[in-house]
């Protein structure tokens, strides 16, 4: 081979490397696991009972919402998940029977579908999150629960009725 013939190959495997070897250096997003949910996950630290897509739909004002979400128990023992939304004089607790091996659907439809539970008084800023205590098992978890209103075609009757 002449030398031209070389640079030339050398010349394409630079261009190439360079073009796609920050691939190799790079985090791949669809590798990052994340919630593709307007709610939060929360997972085996939690105690027995998982709960998905855990969220809140307020009223307006934000004075009163509608917990949102799936409890998942997968055990062989009925568990009750204690909740605390907020702290302080804003504090709501709730609790949420899950009977062995079922899932509660709370705002959902079909068999497992129950209404949402109401919150009131938990004056929480519509948009933001709420700092809340989930407890399942005897192990409790802090997390920030987010606030929705339901201008979101999809969230169409889940807030409070007035």
């Amino acid at each position: 081979m002449t030398s031209r013939a070389l640079a030339s190959i050398a010349l394409g495997a630079a261009v190439i490397l360079g073009a796609t070897g920050c691939n190799m250096i790079s985090p791949q997003a669809t590798t990052i696991p994340y919630s593709a949910a307007e709610g939060i996950n929360i997972d085996d630290a939690s105690g027995p009972v998982k709960v998905r897509n855990l969220f809140i739909v307020a009223d307006e004002s934000g004075e009163n919402g509608n917990l949102i979400g799936n409890f998942v128990n997968n055990t062989d023992e009925d568990h009750t998940v204690t909740i605390q939304i907020n702290e302080g004089a804003d504090a709501v607790n709730v609790e949420v029977d899950v009977d062995a091996h079922s899932t509660v659907v709370l705002g959902g439809t079909g068999d497992n579908g129950e209404d949402p539970v109401l919150l009131e008084g938990m004056n929480a800023e519509v948009g933001a999150t709420v700092v809340s205590y989930i407890t399942s098992g005897g192990e409790t978890v802090m997390t920030h629960v987010p606030v929705l209103e339901e201008k979101l075609h999809y969230l169409e009757g889940l807030a409070p009725k007035e």
